[in-house]
């Protein structure tokens, strides 16, 4: 039964976000320009980049930890803490995602 559940990672939806921030990094190379992020080095893409990353991370090292859980390798508070700060990521990355799409829409309601 465990192993049908470790192969269950290899089909989770987290590795999308891999193929996304390649992407991103692909379309921040072509369109360099100036911008007020880069006095400080970080465009609004590469912080982007970074928030899809991390939360990619913490979403795989939950699974991860769920899995060492189920096995007997990792106990219940570290289960709870790691499935906690995915929650959290996740959270976050939709109110952000929300948010964008909001602005989006409110652009293109504008009058030309």
């Amino acid at each position: 039964m465990i192993e049908s559940i470790t192969k269950v990672g290899m089909i989770s939806g987290t590795s999308g976000l891999d193929s996304m921030s390649s992407i991103f990094s692909a379309k921040n190379q072509a369109a360099e320009g100036v911008t007020p992020g880069m006095s400080t080095g970080e465009t609004f893409l590469s912080a982007l980049t970074d928030m899809a990353t991390q939360a990619s991370d913490n979403l795989k090292t939950a699974e991860q930890t769920s899995f060492d859980g189920l096995t007997g390798k990792a106990n219940a508070r570290e289960v709870v803490d790691a499935v906690m700060q995915a929650e959290q990521s996740l959270q976050t990355a939709i109110a952000f995602r929300d948010k964008i799409v909001n602005a989006y829409l409110e652009i293109t309601k504008m009058q030309i």
